[in-house]
């Protein structure tokens, strides 16, 4: 009887955390979009939208950046792919292990070093023209954004990429060869049709998180996007502007819409095969001229995609930093002044993402239980709640607590509910449950279910079930997903954009944006962004040295 109580309790506490902080503000962007300044249900506001030419002109925009960023991060990701996974290719894993480096970068972080690197008076056409008396427009327009964007998205093409082309039959490859396809044509009609689920699930995944990224539009200045048409509408004419609420229902819909194009692109098809890659066919040799070229063609890609972080890294140490190829000179007095002077952003950072990682841990302790665990009634809908969070941008999240929780008064000191530092702080747990919940049902499902049902059979009450045997055996699931959490929200910009009301409150995020906004600023900005990619960076690692160590202990132990 406690039993059932206590897990029906738990249920009950968590769904009305999913509904207030997740479900009622999307609920209330939609509902918003719909209404006219009277209250009443409308369509006008819709119509409204489709009649504008900026907001045509933002919708075509956004499609056409997410579109080419997807076209652009497949020329970076398939040869380093292709090269690296089927040819005798030296230093293959440390090209792969370089072209996931990217992910660790949010792209509105590098976005202005890009600029000094790549823009029109940029390091590179500096010397171009120097040279070559021509310049190349890397950072014109929609082309910077395009650019930045693929720089640090490819990666989510090229690890699927390389997982679908090892997962290849390589008997196909062979019978091809063996009637003479080679080169090109192989690649064309053998390996990439066979690889296609791995290159769409990448692909979608690049055009989703392009089409709903804030920060890099803003910082290039680049306002003609839908993402930050609906930040401006909100943050300057008021959160009872319909129009912003219109585009962000605009942004969700369309980002659903990719995700089934994406299916259905695979429908029907039958990609099959009698035994997975790996064995059958030794990588190839390469003749020494395509080595030549191959290695050329990876050279410049990874400096590419690198160059985000060489330009930050040149940015944060630099003096002054104008027409010209490098910095004047360079000084640690950037790295001084955000430690020691203006060090609010990190602490307020640190708090906010160890709350909101502890917050995930726990809730996705008793969701995967409750989940793999139970037959509770409603459990696979509260699943599907905590992990729908990845298919909303955070944007229109950050509108929808603006809108549900401004008209709330804070008891501990009169103002708006959503100006409270802590709103920041569970807008960011809800954005990374997901991660949280993956590792935790990855780490319960390893767990045999004997091992609770004994101790329920000795007369152990659920929660020292819990307490002793649950927890300390997810230990290390459970810490893989906090750091994951805790490491990927400290870079968060578009969910807590909406909510910053003073700098005080602000977290790292906002804290690189409001820097990079002026020249003078741009140095601490970038050691701020430095601080913020570390951070990630450092978690990624413990993050990934702690799976592994787990499923190598699972290995042995299973193995004797």
């Amino acid at each position: 009887m406690f039993k059932n109580l206590f897990l029906n309790s738990t249920s009950l506490i968590i769904g009305v955390f999913l509904l207030l902080f997740l479900v009622i503000p999307i609920a209330q962007v939609f509902y918003v979009s719909f209404l006219d300044v009277n209250g009443s249900f409308t369509l006008v506001n819709f119509s409204d939208f489709f009649k504008n030419q900026l907001f045509i002109e933002s919708f075509y925009n956004s499609f056409y950046v997410a579109a080419m960023s997807v076209v652009l991060a497949s020329v970076f990701a398939l040869p380093l792919a292709y090269f690296t996974s089927r040819f005798n290719f030296k230093g293959s894993v440390i090209i792969q292990s370089l072209g996931f480096i990217p992910l660790i970068m949010p792209p509105f972080v590098g976005a202005v070093a890009m600029k000094l690197f790549f823009g029109t008076n940029g390091s590179v056409n500096l010397l171009l023209d120097q040279y070559f008396g021509f310049k190349i427009p890397f950072m014109e327009g929609l082309n910077g954004v395009i650019f930045v964007e693929s720089v640090h998205y490819f990666p989510f093409i090229l690890i699927n990429l390389i997982t679908s082309l090892n997962n290849i039959d390589r008997s196909m490859e062979e019978s091809a060869q063996s009637l003479g396809s080679k080169g090109f044509g192989l690649f064309k009609r053998i390996v990439l049709p066979l690889s296609m689920p791995g290159y769409i699930a990448g692909a979608s995944l690049v055009f989703l998180k392009v089409f709903d990224d804030l920060g890099t539009p803003l910082l290039l200045d680049i306002n003609n996007m839908l993402a930050p048409q609906a930040y401006l509408r909100i943050s300057s004419i008021g959160i009872n502007d319909p129009m912003g609420y219109v585009i962000a229902v605009i942004l969700v819909v369309t980002s659903i819409l990719a995700v089934w194009v994406a299916k259905m692109a695979l429908g029907g098809k039958d990609y099959s095969m009698l035994q997975k890659g790996g064995g059958g066919m030794i990588k190839r040799e390469m003749k020494p001229r395509q080595k030549i070229t191959a290695y050329s063609v990876v050279g410049l890609i990874l400096f590419l995609v690198l160059s985000p972080h060489i330009a930050l890294t040149l940015l944060s140490f630099g003096t002054i930093w104008s027409f010209s190829v490098l910095p004047d000179a360079y000084t640690i007095d950037h790295y001084k002044n955000i430690i020691f002077e203006n060090s609010i952003f990190i602490k307020n950072t640190m708090l906010y993402c160890t709350l909101a990682a502890f917050i995930d841990i726990v809730l996705a302790f008793f969701i995967s239980y409750i989940v793999l665990r139970t037959k509770v009634k409603g459990r696979q809908l509260l699943d599907y709640i905590a992990m729908s969070a990845l298919a909303i941008p955070g944007l229109v999240l950050g509108i929808g607590y603006l809108r549900t929780f401004y008209s709330f008064n804070n008891p501990l000191d009169g103002k708006p509910l959503a100006s409270w530092w802590f709103m920041i702080v569970l807008i960011l747990a809800v954005r990374r449950l997901p991660y949280a919940l993956r590792a935790a049902n990855a780490a319960l499902m390893q767990i045999s279910k004997f091992l609770e049902e004994s101790a329920e059979s000795l007369g152990a009450r659920k929660t020292t079930i819990f307490r002793k045997i649950l927890v300390p055996l997810m230990t290390g699931g459970l810490l893989a997903g906090f750091i994951t959490s805790f490491s990927t929200a400290t870079v968060e910009l578009s969910a807590t954009i909406m909510l910053v009301s003073t700098e005080v409150d602000a977290p790292l995020a906002y804290g690189i944006y409001s820097y990079m906004q002026t020249a003078a600023g741009r140095g601490p900005g970038a050691a701020l962004g430095m601080i913020g990619v570390l951070i990630v960076a450092v978690g990624t690692y413990f993050s990934q040295t702690i799976i592994d160590k787990k499923y190598k202990k699972t290995g042995e132990v299973n193995n004797g």
